[in-house]
């Protein structure tokens, strides 16, 4: 099965082609510019030349995986709505799943001594964060908070590490894991993509209200 990968949760645009099998999941090319402001305009180039890269075409496909978030929704948007659209154009199932996840599966691929945060930038003097046993698995969050509760939170759990491109604000051990790779994101989904069964709702996790707001009533004006 060939998987396309997207994220864009994180500074990183983030496009790459897995192959997964029934015991493995290998990555067959990978494409990663860093720039939270281009988004829109380095995806789709990403995507086309990760596909080249991996001698196929976007026909070739069997699926989508894309980074649901946490993230900031100007960035994250893109590619799911990028992710969206290639599924409806191509006639494939998109899987969303959560992109700290797959900065930990990655970062546990070595083992660790104890639990893991993956904390990434929500700007605002924020981050978003989940803990994570040394196995990669989930067991808390994802949350958005200041460095500091995250940090508080980690030490009550005991963990011993972190990944992901804030990983320094909380005061533990970094590892290398900054973002999402693809062949993190076709792990994290790699159980329900041998199943076969459909996916759910593509749905991103902002954690926060937008801040726009539909206008209010308007006040009277009295003379």
């Amino acid at each position: 099965m060939l998987v396309l990968a997207l994220d864009t949760a994180t500074p990183a645009v983030t496009a790459g082609v897995v192959e997964l099998t029934g015991a493995d999941v290998a990555l067959r090319s990978a494409r990663v510019e860093r720039d939270a402001r281009k988004h829109a305009e380095l995806l789709m180039p990403g995507v086309q030349g990760a596909c080249a890269d991996a001698g196929v075409t976007l026909r070739d496909l069997d699926a989508v995986v894309v980074g649901a978030g946490p993230g900031p929704f100007t960035g994250l948007r893109v590619g799911m709505v990028t992710a969206a659209a290639l599924g409806d154009g191509l006639g494939l199932p998109v899987y969303g799943v959560c992109s700290l996840d797959a900065i930990a599966v990655c970062a546990a691929a070595e083992p660790l001594a104890g639990p893991l945060l993956v904390v990434t930038d929500a700007r605002r003097r924020e981050v978003y964060w989940a803990a994570y046993d040394a196995t990669g698995r989930r067991t808390e969050g994802p949350h958005v908070s200041s460095p500091a509760v995250a940090a508080e939170r980690g030490a009550g759990l005991g963990a011993v590490a972190s990944a992901g491109d804030l990983a320094g604000s909380v005061g533990l051990p970094v590892l290398p894991q900054q973002s999402p790779s693809p062949a993190g994101l076709v792990a994290v989904a790699a159980e329900v993509l041998r199943s076969g069964a459909e996916p759910g709702p593509l749905e991103p996790l902002y954690l926060r209200r937008p801040d726009a707001a539909p206008p209010g009533e308007r006040k009277r004006v009295t003379a």
